[in-house]
């Protein structure tokens, strides 16, 4: 039952370039998440993970510059590098990154490079840190 509590916490953002078999998936687990829209410029959607506490899914590297989106800006990023063309292995790091990392703490001001085998976990810099 606790489980199923800090799950429900958890909250995700798909990012228009992931295919929506990640969100099905999800959802099926029981995770808040929602899509961008077609027109959501990146800081919008930057500003919906950071106001919702949204993990932001995505395949685009430049969310992984903190220069363009600071600890102060984005609330967390798992972007994906496994091949679109690969769903079964998507959601199967996917379920290995959710067995390690399940509630909104695990994820807060870090980026998740999700690989086909593992993950790397790195911290999203702050503006005061960008500006030493």
């Amino acid at each position: 039952m606790l489980l199923l509590a800090s799950r429900s916490k958890l909250k995700f953002l798909r990012d228009e370039n992931v295919k929506k078999r990640l969100e099905n998936f999800l959802i099926s687990k029981g995770f808040d998440v929602i899509n961008s829209s077609k027109r959501s410029s990146d800081e919008k959607l930057a500003s919906i993970s950071k106001s919702d506490k949204r993990v932001l899914v995505t395949n685009d590297t430049h969310f992984s510059d903190s220069f363009l989106f600071p600890k102060e800006k984005i609330f967390s990023v798992v972007l994906l590098r496994i091949p679109q063309d690969k769903p079964d292995a998507l959601l199967k790091s996917f379920s290995k990154l959710l067995k390690s990392k399940s509630k909104p703490e695990d994820f807060e001001g870090f980026l998740i490079t999700l690989k086909e085998d593992k993950f790397e976990v790195s911290p999203i810099i702050s503006l005061k840190e960008l500006v030493k």
